[in-house]
C-alpha cells in the first residue's frame, strides 16, 4: 500500500510518499517561511499564494524521489484541518482533483493526529532521514506539541483514542514565538528561543506553572505574561513599558537566562502531565510529535524523568510535513476506514481530534 500525502495547513507545502505505514519513499517540503519572516509571523494570504505555486512541483519532485509513477500510488491523503482556511483549500482542492483524474481513493486526515504518525516509520529510502528502530506498541500515550496545539492523547489502537488534555489558551509553540518577540529574536521564534536557552541558566528565574481544573490540561498564557513582567522589571520599567522596547534594553545574558528559564518551565509543564498520565494508564509506548518535539530541553526532561525509554522522530519530521499525512493515510487505507468523497470534501480549519 503506497499513499501520497499532501500537507498545506500553514506555511509549508509538503508532500510525502509512504509504503505500508512504515517505509518513507519520498518527502518534499517547500516552505514560505522567508516570505513571512519580515512580518514576524505567518500571513495567511501570502501562505495560500505560495501553496498554489509550490504544490504541483512538490508532488512531481516527491514522485521522482520515490521512483514512483501514478500507477504505483494506491491512495491520496490530504490534510483536511485544522489550519488556515486559505492554505487548507489549496491542498484539499489539489487532492480532490488528483483523486478524480487519477482514479485514486482519497483519505481526509486530521493534521494534529498525523503529527504522531511519523513515529511509525522504521525504514527510509532518503539518507537525510533517520527513522525509528521500532514501531510503537499499543496502548500508547501521544504527546502533541506544536505552534498551534498542546495535547496528550491515549491511543488504544489506530483510530481509537481519547483526548486526555489540551491547552486552554496558547499552545507551547505559540508561547515560544511570543517570548521570542519579547527578546527580539528572529522568526521562527521557537528554534531561536531554544538556541539562546542553551547559553543561559534555566534556574536563574522562577516562573509560574498554571494549575488547571482539568487533570491533563495546559495553559501557557500565564508563563508568557510572567516573562513579560520579569523583563520589564529587569530593565527598571513597569507594566506600562511596551514589550517592543525590551529587546533594546535587555542585556544578552539577561535574554539568555530568560530564554532558558522559560524553556525549562514550559517543558516541565508538559512533562509533569505526561508523567501523571503514564502512572494512570501504564502505556506500552510514549510517542511525541509536532514542531516543539525537536526542542532539546523537552527531550532532555523527558529522557531524564520518564521511567521508560522513548524514541524520538527525526528532527526533520517534527514540523509540518507530508510524510505524516501519508503515514496516517496508509493506516486509514490498510484498515479500510471510510474514504472521503473527492467531489464534496471540504477543508475544516477548526477540525478537532
Amino acid at each position: 500500500m503506497i499513499v501520497l500525502g499532501i500537507e498545506s495547513s500553514c506555511d509549508e507545502t509538503a508532500v510525502g510518499i509512504v509504503r505500508d505505514g512504515k517505509e518513507l519513499l519520498g518527502s518534499v517540503v517547500a516552505s514560505s517561511m522567508d516570505l513571512h519572516a519580515q512580518y514576524g509571523g505567518v500571513v495567511p494570504e501570502i501562505a495560500a499564494r505560495s501553496h498554489i505555486e509550490a504544490v504541483l512541483p512538490a508532488i512531481q519532485q516527491a514522485l521522482h524521489d520515490a521512483s514512483c509513477t501514478w500507477n504505483n500510488i494506491d491512495g491520496i491523503a490530504v490534510t483536511q484541518g485544522p489550519g488556515l482556511l486559505g492554505s487548507l483549500l489549496i491542498g484539499v482542492l489539489t487532492a480532490r482533483t488528483l483523486a478524480i483524474t487519477k482514479n485514486k481513493p482519497l483519505y481526509a486526515i486530521n493534521h494534529v493526529e498525523a503529527h504522531l504518525y511519523v513515529n511509525f516509520l522504521t525504514e527510509s529510502r532518503l539518507p537525510q532521514i533517520t527513522p525509528r528502530k521500532n514501531q510503537p506498541s499499543f496502548p500508547l500515550l501521544g504527546i502533541i506539541v506544536s505552534g498551534g496545539h498542546s495535547q496528550i492523547v491515549y491511543f488504544r489502537d489506530h483510530s481509537d483514542y481519547e483526548l486526555l488534555g489540551q491547552t486552554h489558551d496558547d499552545a507551547i509553540g505559540e508561547a515560544y514565538d511570543k517570548v521570542a518577540k519579547m527578546l527580539g529574536l528572529p522568526y521562527p521564534g521557537g528554534p531561536s528561543v531554544s538556541k539562546l536557552a542553551q547559553q543561559g541558566n534555566p534556574h536563574r528565574y522562577t516562573l509560574p506553572k498554571a494549575h488547571m481544573s482539568g487533570k491533563y490540561d495546559f495553559s501557557f498564557s500565564g508563563v508568557k505574561t510572567a516573562v513579560l513582567r520579569l523583563a520589564q522589571q529587569l530593565v527598571g520599567g513597569d507594566f506600562m513599558l511596551p514589550s517592543i522596547e525590551l529587546p533594546h534594553l535587555l542585556s544578552q545574558s539577561q535574554k539568555a537566562d530568560i530564554a532558558a528559564s522559560f524553556a525549562f518551565t514550559a517543558c516541565e509543564t508538559i512533562v509533569d502531565k505526561v508523567l501523571l498520565a503514564y502512572k494512570e494508564f501504564s502505556p506500552q509506548s510514549i510517542i511525541i510529535g509536532g514542531g516543539v518535539a525537536a526542542d532539546r530541553e523537552l527531550r532532555r526532561q523527558l529522557e531524564e524523568r520518564l521511567p521508560c525509554p522513548i524514541e524520538y522522530p527525526d528532527m526533520k519530521l517534527c514540523g509540518d510535513n507530508g510524510t505524516m499525512i501519508a503515514a496516517l493515510g496508509c493506516f486509514e487505507a490498510m484498515r479500510n476506514n471510510t474514504q472521503a468523497n473527492p467531489y464534496t470534501l471540504e477543508a475544516m480549519p477548526t477540525l478537532s481530534m
